[in-house]
């Protein structure tokens, strides 16, 4: 699957934690210029409103704005709510992957996670 053209915004307040997902994403053939990253929920919806994006990838604790908040304000804008969402989190409980489940999240990883993970949830999200 090509993802050369595919634009994805990495949401998490680490910034190791993006390096390392972007660098993952790289490896699978997305380009470096179509991957950006934000700090927090609250940037990311900035950016996200802006438009042109394919993907999001966002950590669940975050300040300012968490990741689940976030996907709440994608789902309740009509213009974005069918946007790609993939969490990406430390967030293994139960009832924190049935909240974002009945939130509208597509995929789900718990880190630590691989490069083939990333790609089987993200081949999963893309497919549709």
């Amino acid at each position: 699957m090509g993802y050369e053209t595919k634009k994805v915004i990495v949401v998490d307040d680490s910034s190791v934690m993006r390096q390392i997902i972007k660098n993952n994403l790289k490896q699978l053939g997305f380009e470096q210029s179509n991957l950006v990253d934000a700090e927090d929920g609250e940037q990311a919806l900035k950016m996200i409103n802006e438009g042109g994006l394919d993907l999001v990838i966002a950590d669940w604790n975050m300040p300012r704005m968490t990741g689940i908040d976030l996907l709440k304000a994608i789902r309740a804008d009509g213009a974005l709510k069918e946007l790609p969402f993939m969490m990406v989190t430390s967030e293994a409980d139960k009832e924190k992957i049935m909240e974002a489940v009945q939130a509208g999240v597509n995929q789900y990883i718990v880190k630590p996670f691989n490069t083939t993970q990333l790609e089987e949830k993200i081949k999963e999200i893309l497919a549709n």
